[in-house]
């Protein structure tokens, strides 16, 4: 898990060393331990990396790594869970290693496979490898964009970092706002990182399942995964679909155990976060593995003392399930202003909330020399877990929506314009102009994908979620704020096997008797708290932001709202944002509800005021 970045000079003019090396500097908080810089024989190409070592961390794993013969040149960020199993299959074939990194296997692969090595991988990663005899570089990312890789193409040159801020901030191409973007993105803020399209005018992301190549100053891009082309064969009765799940999850939680170095999880105290802990509990109790870290029991806990959102006690009871002590971290009242522009800079986007309490619990980590952390993100994507107790119909409303707009892009066009009628009638819609002015949406990766016909609306919105809106954008947060301090995040219920089997699934497997994620709870049974297993309360882990918003945070958003910026001027009613603002602020009335609508418009306006 690193950092990567890299430059290269179309016109064949020698890549400046200040340049790579301002570039790397800015990605240094994703790999604290050391920066290595490389340089094409003609110097037209640099290859940047910043090294968070988890997997050899010794001398054999830095990088950029060359191939033992010289040829090829490789930055990689991320993690090859199944490098073990390739390294012995390449060393029948022949290939010698010298070093036991991930890194290397990954060389030795390419040189046996090329771009049909990523089937073979079970990961996540952000990569780039230059062929020194053709000149020419290949970039790919994970199948479900786990680890980021933004780029820039101009005449002169192609950038790639992993973070759009560095390229912003580098000096190499122009930082404008893309303001079509922007207006997107204050419509729907989970509409945009499925896409190529960035904040940034001249910034694109390689999205997940894609990769790329530049062939003599070329770009051309593939997408080399779709989750619907792998779907398996699902067993024909409950009991047999509940033993492969429970089999597939286990083994997805053994390979993410898989470190030289410590690791822990984030515990929330709900179900998935619970069934990581009390899976890597049994399989050490069933036999650790090659390579596991024996050191794993470190739990961390974010505790909101008096909020809407604290599940200490369901945490408590998970930690002693595992028998593990974990570490406790209280956010109260106090952490609303704490460290709050380096936060909203490390996140570097716009989203529906403040994310402290991610960005606190990963510091806390990093302060307690733990450096990898197996958490549950996906699984609420994967199985449906966005019914909540008492909203049983409108869950299925909006089941029934995403049928309806999965149908055509003139039927998604509806749903932008029901969605803009249905803000307005609440009062929180304050973008400028009418209906004919809303914001064109956006291409999302996997949203044409042919689906199969039986599914029916469950399915399509939980794949829709999956890869295009919701899960990536998630991702990208979580990636963002935990990199930021330099801890890396596994995600077991992301492994691709357990993805696209889950993805099989008939929706009863999902939903069922008022529950979400049914076949999970079903093949979790006996093997974690029962009270956890069988919860129907969904909390999600925010900073508690109603509370802040109606008390400490009430001066900030005063401050920022009276702030002119021009730029927001363009986009928002900004006299109807503040008058709308001071009335909950004063009356201390916000709630989730509005918090999810409004706060992605002081988002933009922080983000336009220092970037615009």
């Amino acid at each position: 898990m690193c950092g990567i970045a890299g430059i290269v000079n179309l016109r064949g003019n020698a890549v400046e060393p200040s340049d790579i090396s301002r570039l790397t500097r800015l990605i240094a908080h994703r790999g604290p331990l050391g920066e290595g810089i490389w340089f094409s024989a003609d110097r037209s190409l640099a290859f940047g990396h910043r090294r968070l070592a988890i997997i050899d961390p010794g001398d054999g794993g830095y990088q950029p790594m060359q191939s033992a013969d010289g040829r090829h040149v490789i930055v990689f960020n991320g993690e090859i869970y199944n490098f073990l199993e390739l390294r012995r299959e390449l060393e029948a074939q022949g290939a010698v290693f010298r070093s036991e990194s991930d890194t290397e296997v990954i060389l030795a692969a390419w040189q046996a496979w090329r771009e049909e090595m990523l089937l073979r991988f079970n990961g996540m990663w952000a990569l780039a490898i230059f062929d020194s005899v053709t000149g020419e570089l290949f970039l790919a990312r994970d199948r479900f964009g786990i680890k980021p890789l933004l780029y820039s193409m101009s005449r002169e040159r192609f950038v790639f970092a992993s973070e759009q801020r560095a390229l912003a901030h580098s000096g190499l191409i122009d930082a404008s706002v893309d303001m079509e973007v922007a207006r997107r993105l204050l419509l729907d803020a989970f509409g945009i990182e499925g896409s190529e399209r960035t904040l940034f005018r001249q910034v694109r992301r390689l999205q997940g399942g894609h990769c790329m190549w530049l062939r003599h100053g070329k770009v051309s891009v593939r997408r080399w995964w779709r989750t619907v082309d792998h779907l398996p064969a699902v067993p024909a009765t409950e009991a047999e679909r509940v033993d492969r799940f429970r089999e597939l999850f286990q083994d997805a939680v053994a390979l993410r155990m898989r470190s030289d170095v410590p690791i822990g999880t984030c515990l929330s105290g709900g179900f998935d976060s619970s069934a990581v802990i009390c899976t890597m509990a049994a399989h050490e109790q069933a036999g650790m593995g090659p390579r596991d870290s024996a050191a794993w029991r470190h739990a961390f806990v974010a505790t909101f003392p008096g909020a809407s959102n604290d599940e200490r006690p369901m945490a408590e009871e998970a930690a002693a399930w595992a028998h593990v002590a974990p570490t406790f971290l209280e956010i109260g009242q106090r952490d609303a202003l704490t460290d709050l522009d380096r936060i909203l800079d490390d996140l570097d986007d716009v989203y529906i909330g403040l994310p402290s309490a991610v960005w606190l619990i990963y510091r806390q980590l990093r302060r307690h020399n733990v450096t990898v952390s197996l958490d549950g993100h996906g699984a609420d994507e994967l199985m449906g877990a966005y019914l909540q107790e008492g909203q049983a119909s409108a869950f299925w409303i909006r089941n029934a929506a995403e049928d309806l707009a999965s149908r055509s892009p003139l039927a998604r066009r509806g749903v932008d314009v029901l969605r803009m009628l249905a803000l307005k009638r609440q009062g929180v819609y304050f973008l400028r102009g009418g209906v004919r002015d809303l914001p064109a949406q956006l291409p999302l990766i996997a949203e044409d994908d042919v689906l199969p016909r039986e599914w029916g609306g469950l399915n399509k919105r939980l794949y829709r979620m999956f890869h295009s809106t919701v899960l990536p954008t998630i991702l990208r947060n979580f990636d963002r704020l935990s990199m930021a301090h330099g801890v890396e995040v596994r995600m077991p219920f992301m492994d691709w096997r357990l993805v696209t089997y889950t993805m099989a699934l008939p929706e009863t497997s999902k939903a069922a008797d008022g529950y979400t994620k049914a076949v999970a709870r079903r093949a979790m049974a006996n093997l974690m708290p029962e009270s956890i297993r069988t919860a129907r309360r969904k909390v999600g882990f925010n900073s508690p932001m109603p509370e802040w918003l109606n008390g400490p945070l009430a001066g900030w958003t005063t401050d920022l709202l009276a702030r002119p910026v021009p730029a927001f001027a363009e986009l928002v009613d900004d006299a109807a944002l503040r008058q709308k603002v001071s009335r909950l602020t004063a009356s201390k009335t916000w709630d989730w509800e509005s918090v999810g609508r409004i706060w992605p418009y002081l988002n933009m306006k922080w983000m336009l005021a220092r970037y615009a």
